[in-house]
């Protein structure tokens, strides 16, 4: 009796290639982490006795993160505020881009804070020539706002990694979808 279709294919000894290991170097900030850091902020914010009457208040917008008060030092206070609550959430400060605080029309102060998502050209194109610098053996492509990394072999890529790991390049880096 003949054999056809696949198992006649892995009777004669072949099977289709095996894709090469590969990982992406990501900086992703968890979005609900931040939304749930805000909104402890908030409420401390309304109830602490320091931020009574100086009209200080700390809200999402389409830019970013706004904190306004009555005064500078205030709005400041706020940011710190914002920020303790962060790292109790265990979002690294790495995602925030803090702007300079600029005047408001009564006197006031506003701080906006953007959240850095996504690796920029430039941190990519070090990661990138310090990979091929290491003269290690696997490709690093930059694709959209990460750069995936392929090689032969697993032990390569974890080499990579740790090599990575090891730059500071002043924004948080993750790494996933690890393939064998």
């Amino acid at each position: 009796m003949p054999v056809d279709g696949p198992t006649a294919v892995a009777a004669k000894g072949w099977y289709p290639p095996r894709p090469m290991p590969s990982f992406d170097i990501v900086s992703k900030v968890q979005q609900h982490e931040v939304d749930n850091a805000l909104g402890q902020a908030q409420k401390e914010i309304a109830q602490r006795y320091d931020f009574k009457d100086t009209g200080t208040e700390v809200e999402k917008t389409a830019e970013g993160i706004n904190v306004r008060s009555s005064s500078e030092d205030r709005a400041r206070a706020a940011l710190g505020v914002l920020q303790e609550k962060l790292i109790k959430r265990k979002v690294s400060l790495k995602f925030l881009d803090v702007g300079e605080p600029q005047p408001t029309g009564k006197g006031g102060a506003k701080i906006l804070v953007k959240v850095k998502e996504g690796i920029e050209a430039e941190p990519a194109r070090k990661i990138v020539g310090a990979i091929k610098d290491a003269k290690l053996k696997v490709q690093a492509s930059i694709q959209e706002a990460q750069v995936r990394v392929s090689g032969k072999n697993k032990d390569d890529l974890q080499k990579t990694i740790a090599l990575v790991r090891g730059m500071d390049l002043g924004i948080e880096l993750q790494f996933v979808n690890f393939r064998d």
